[in-house]
């Protein structure tokens, strides 16, 4: 195992932040980090890199524990969201820094820097200044950087936050796709589920300085641990339930669950896909209040009568108008019982 987190605590005025946090990232695997502020994601990735002393706990690289090891001797690459470019350096000066600083020669230097940035999509651009730059090509730059070294393992702190959506949703698939070209091992924390799920072979949602689930973003998407995750990954129709061995008492009514899902009192999800219209007079009645154009659907919300509000994902010749009275069924296989 390359890296190894075993109950590893930070305190912040008595308060743990980083709460007996037992995490191993294997070479070669991507895992992304996902949380919302506050949830100890960040601080995670400075105690690995060495920036943040372990309250108690340790920290393993190779199976070395690297209590007393200084952050610019663990073997690290380190990529802040703001990129944190030396500006009266040219991109070549940037990205030849860690090399520099490992004693490599000049000859070394130009080589590398040249093979690095046609690998980040930046060929000659060596002698350009940082400022000229656009926000992609920083971080492009930034990468380089980090990956001069050849470190073993590479920590990505938001790496794409500042980008506007298209240009993060275009180099996260070039990360991808240069990750396994190298064989980088990496570990990236993120707030964005989006990018998380695309670039991970693992994704890890943490809240309140602990880990609340671990898995391939296929099994987190799809059974998410708890009501908490759930509802950080973007699902409304979260709520209690008694389940029996076909349906659930719900504040929706009965309504039908997998074959062979747990009993008793539970948290139930609806995916949106899982609420079907019908028409008016039919199914559980509710009214539509409020309509939006997601690209490949609408997503349509639903208040029915004296029962929590709901989200129906429909096709788009199909969405109903705001104001419209519907019918709503359920499909099982869309439904999630959790925990």
């Amino acid at each position: 195992m390359l890296l190894a987190l075993e109950g590893a605590t930070v305190r912040f005025g008595g308060r743990a932040v980083l709460d007996a946090v037992d995490l191993e990232v294997a070479e070669h695997e991507i895992v992304c980090v996902l949380g919302p502020s506050g949830s100890g994601k960040s601080t995670l990735l400075r105690a690995v890199a060495g920036l943040q002393p372990l309250d108690s706990g340790r920290v393993a690289l190779d199976g070395r524990d690297q209590v007393g090891v200084p952050a610019h001797r663990r073997g690290v690459g380190l990529m802040f969201q703001d990129h944190q470019l030396f500006p009266q350096r040219d991109v070549g000066g940037n990205v030849a820094f860690g090399l520099r600083m490992h004693g490599a020669s000049k000859r070394q230097q130009a080589d590398r820097v040249q093979e690095l940035l046609d690998l980040v999509g930046l060929p000659g651009a060596s002698r350009r200044a940082v400022a000229a730059l656009s926000g992609g090509e920083q971080q492009r730059v930034a990468l380089a950087r980090a990956l001069a070294p050849s470190p073993r393992l590479l920590m990505l702190d938001e790496p794409l936050g500042q980008l506007d959506r298209s240009l993060r949703e275009r180099l996260v698939v070039e990360l991808k796709e240069l990750f396994g070209r190298l064989g980088t091992t990496v570990l990236a924390v993120t707030h964005d589920q989006g990018e998380a799920f695309a670039l991970a072979d693992r994704v890890v949602v943490m809240r309140d300085g602990r880990i609340a689930q671990s898995g391939t973003p296929l099994q987190v998407w799809q059974r998410p641990a708890d009501a908490f995750v759930a509802r950080f990954l973007g699902f409304e129709n979260v709520v209690e339930a008694t389940v029996g061995a076909e349906a659930a008492d719900t504040p929706w009514g009965k309504v039908p669950v997998p074959e062979g899902a747990p009993q008793g009192t539970r948290t139930l999800l609806v995916r949106p896909a899982g609420v079907r219209l019908v028409p008016a007079g039919t199914g559980l009645r509710c009214t539509v209040t409020a309509r939006t154009f997601k690209g490949t659907h609408v997503s349509v919300h639903l208040q029915p009568d004296g029962a929590p509000r709901l989200e129906a994902a429909c096709a788009l010749r199909a969405a109903p108008e705001t104001g419209d009275e519907v019918g709503v069924e359920f499909d099982a296989a869309e439904i999630v019982v959790l925990g």
